[in-house]
């Protein structure tokens, strides 16, 4: 592959990757929103934030990844994907199934657990991409 075709395929999926953090974060909020339980005001602010914690994040590191390797520039891109995608599954299946055990168990879990994923795939492929250049 050519460079400005790599270029291009980067510029494409960095920006499908900024969709996906937008739409992962108001589908989050959204949904925390619609979500059976009714918490104080102020929890319920806090909830926000913390659901939107992972979403915040890879949109930093996409603004700071201009400069990383190739590799590590695509995981993070698939990543946020996989965020998106996987947040929002879990969120519409609480929404539809309403936990009545633990209901905010999905809202406190899923947040840490995007960003766990995030760092450890994101990790993995900046060590591959160190060891290569090496």
């Amino acid at each position: 592959m050519m460079k400005d075709e790599t270029n291009t395929s980067l510029a494409g999926l960095r920006s499908a990757a900024w969709l996906a953090t937008v739409i992962g974060a108001i589908g989050s909020i959204g949904l925390l929103r619609h979500a059976q339980q009714h918490p104080p005001p102020l929890l319920v602010v806090l909830f926000i934030i913390w659901v939107f914690a992972p979403f915040g994040l890879l949109a930093v590191a996409n603004l700071l990844s201009s400069r990383w390797p190739v590799r590590v520039r695509v995981t993070l891109y698939i990543v946020t994907f996989l965020v998106t995608l996987l947040s929002l599954g879990i969120y519409v299946d609480d929404n539809v199934r309403h936990r009545t055990a633990h209901p905010a168990a999905v809202w406190v879990a899923i947040p840490p657990a995007s960003v766990l994923l995030a760092a450890i795939l994101i990790g993995i492929a900046a060590l591959k991409a160190k060891k290569n250049a090496r």
